[in-house]
């Protein structure tokens, strides 16, 4: 799968509980590219990520999607693994994976790839919820591989990995930016990935 899919943000503002999070935020990212969102937490990295798939409102400014047909909603070109895990504990981790690739448009080999993503061959048929902290965080982010989305927004996706988990996702990323996707990432640790930008909320973005 390769993607040609560029994403820009023009003068971004966020407001939450009556709170202005942040205001006039720009950013571009051409296909191939991913931006690393930093800072403390409360200033809005999340509330970033949320934007981009509806999940909240813009206050002000848009957002612009190259190389898509110009009818697409944005949230139909994204992956978003969130704060939250997003899993059914009473299902298994293959009806887990089934669920999303039916939800997100994808197929039976989707849920195949899924599962090797992060070597959970093993625990396919094991309930979810009896699923260690680290086994939950690679159910989660192996929804990426159920369905091919160019976007990729993951919100602290390391938490709760080991170095080996911790690995394979940044080889993942590594594929996904290789293929032509976009990525944005908001972390307090930095993945290996190398970001063409980064951008620290209430600081200026850096190339």
């Amino acid at each position: 799968m390769s993607y040609q899919i560029g994403l820009a943000a023009h003068d971004l503002s966020c407001r939450r509980g009556g709170r202005k999070l942040f205001e006039g935020l720009s950013f571009a990212l051409k296909p191939g590219e991913a931006l690393l969102v930093t800072g403390p937490n409360g200033v809005g990295k999340t509330s970033l990520l949320r934007l981009n798939v509806g999940l909240l409102p813009l206050e002000g400014g848009s957002f612009r999607v190259t190389g898509a047909p110009s009818d697409t909603p944005l949230p139909e070109l994204c992956h978003y693994v969130g704060h939250a895990n997003g899993i059914k504990t009473s299902l298994s981790v293959r009806e887990n994976l089934a669920f999303y690739a039916d939800y997100l448009g994808g197929n039976g080999a989707g849920v195949a790839d899924a599962l090797a993503a992060f070597k959970l061959d093993e625990l396919a048929d094991f309930p979810a919820g009896m699923l260690s902290a680290g086994q939950k965080r690679k159910l989660a982010l192996s929804r990426l591989f159920t369905s091919s989305r160019p976007i990729w927004l993951l919100d602290e996706p390391s938490v709760s990995l080991d170095a080996v988990s911790i690995k394979q996702l940044d080889a993942a990323l590594g594929r996904h930016l290789k293929a032509g996707g976009v990525a944005i990432v908001a972390s307090h640790v930095a993945p290996k990935t190398k970001f063409a930008r980064r951008l620290a909320l209430g600081l200026e973005l850096v190339s």
